[in-house]
């Protein structure tokens, strides 16, 4: 068209360009008050990448070293918790089950078979159930042997002490398909303080029983330091040191046993006290064919999974779903590349391909793992289109109120108006989600730093929320 018998189009024009170059002059630099606490931090903004967009934008408000491939340690989870949603639906839903090709009766003449489907969230409570309802069936005395069934996983070997060479932390236990409470051994400590001891209480109880730290007075503090634990004998821990009184009762989690050892006492222990009996042994092997399902289990929905891996940012669970989605949607074993292979594809059908993006196990838990701010920008703004948003945007932490940001930005006026998933590893720290700004405005919001000096950039991080809420 002629501009001249246009005028308004040419303004219209004008006005683009205009817009368009502001936009570009705004999004090579940082703010000021974030650019302050990184330079205190010793960090140079080059190991930063930053995108700031408006839910339903066209253009980002901020946008700096966007795309760059760095680490984003935890925020990843919301890259795999975003796809499962998506692919599998909230209400999805795994099964436990307890099957025998033996008919059900007082005495089973024969093995019973627990089968897994990777459910990551089978606590004690849920695992109980499942045996009780076996009991209710009349199963008493179990003359087979106890078969675990894992094959729903197609799994490499799993060295819990590969990434930080700290083996018995539970945020290290591996994917398995028959997870039960995270693999972990809960040892609570109770203040007696008549005995000047504190009580060791174990969950699952070994075969013997844990030693007795003496109670002391004084601050709380390095309490684990300070019972001088000894693991290295899984039936029997030591704790050798003290326990000061004004800790009150605590718990410990340790990822202490191999995962038959552990399924075999909890099963023995559980099946014990409800008054059942197994003669046989505990070892690993398909479910028959002509099986029976004598009780079944099933999980809480993928929407309150999604919640607690978000919230809590569990690396186990975000490895328990990653593996779910070839399962579920292939009808194939679960497996690390098949997983990313599905959500590779879902990738590029929701127009969201991304070339930098290297995934190890979904998780954020890796060394490896790389996405831009840009990316991560367009999944959360993808998101918030989605029609599983509401979900999605629930299952983030709320700043100054819930998850791993319940102690963050307490006290500032934007506590209560972001919900923000974090991540952290030693040379990273990240944040990535939404911010409710004070002009109405709802902003996605993603900061990752990769640099030496990370745990100190804490301070620029919280300036960049603050800034969105008063400038958004």
């Amino acid at each position: 068209m002629n501009s001249r018998r246009h005028p308004s189009l040419s303004w219209w024009y004008c006005g683009v360009l205009l817009a368009f170059l502001a936009s570009g002059l705004h999004a090579q630099t940082l703010p000021s008050e974030v650019d302050v606490e990184l330079r205190r931090a010793a960090v140079p903004s080059s190991a930063v990448g930053v995108l700031v967009q408006e839910v339903g934008a066209v253009a980002p408000l901020l946008t700096f070293n966007a795309q760059a491939a760095l680490n984003p340690a935890s925020t990843m989870k919301l890259l795999t918790t975003f796809a499962a949603l998506e692919l599998l639906g909230p209400a999805y839903t795994w099964k436990t089950v307890l099957a025998s090709s033996a008919p059900a009766a007082d005495v089973l003449n024969g093995d019973l078979v627990l089968k897994g489907s990777g459910d990551p969230k089978l606590v004690l409570e849920n695992f109980w159930l499942l045996l009780r309802q076996l009991r209710q069936r009349g199963v008493r005395e179990i003359r087979g042997d106890l078969v675990l069934d894992r094959s729903v996983f197609d799994l490499a070997p799993f060295d819990p002490a590969r990434f930080d060479a700290d083996p018995l932390r539970p945020y290290n236990v591996g994917p398995d398909a028959l997870l039960v409470n995270f693999k972990s051994v809960m040892f609570r400590f109770v203040p007696d303080v008549e005995r000047r001891i504190a009580l060791v209480i174990s969950e699952p109880r070994g075969a013997s029983a844990p030693s007795v730290p003496r109670l002391v007075e004084g601050p709380c503090g390095d309490w684990r330091g300070g019972l001088r634990a000894d693991f290295s004998n899984p039936a029997r821990p030591v704790f050798q040191g003290v326990y000061p009184r004004s800790c009150g009762e605590r718990h410990w989690p340790v990822s202490l046993l191999a995962p038959n050892q552990y399924l075999e006492t909890l099963f023995r222990q559980m099946w014990t006290e409800a008054g059942g009996v197994l003669r046989g042994v505990v070892r690993e092997g398909p479910m028959p064919a002509d099986a029976n399902v004598l009780a079944e289990r099933q999980s809480p929905s993928l929407a309150e999974v999604v919640r607690d891996i978000n919230k809590f940012s569990n690396n186990v669970m975000a490895r328990q779903l990653y593996l779910s989605l070839p399962v579920e949607l292939e009808h194939q074993p679960g497996s690390v590349e098949r997983a990313e292979r599905l959500v590779r594809a879902w990738l590029e059908r929701r127009g969201l391909a991304m070339p930098e993006l290297v995934i190890e196990n979904g998780a954020g838990l890796s060394r490896l793992e790389r996405i831009s701010a840009g990316s991560m920008g367009r999944l959360l703004l993808a998101a918030f289109a989605s029609p599983v948003m509401p979900e999605f945007v629930a299952s983030l932490p709320v700043a100054g109120a819930d998850g791993t940001m319940r102690r963050r930005l307490n006290g500032r006026s934007i506590s209560g108006r972001a919900h923000i998933k974090t991540g952290t590893l030693t040379d990273v720290r990240a944040l990535a989600g939404y911010v409710l700004a004070a002009s109405g405005k709802r902003y996605a919001v993603v900061a990752l730093v990769n640099h030496a000096n990370a745990a100190g950039t804490r301070a620029a991080l919280d300036a960049l929320l603050q800034w969105v809420l008063e400038r958004g």
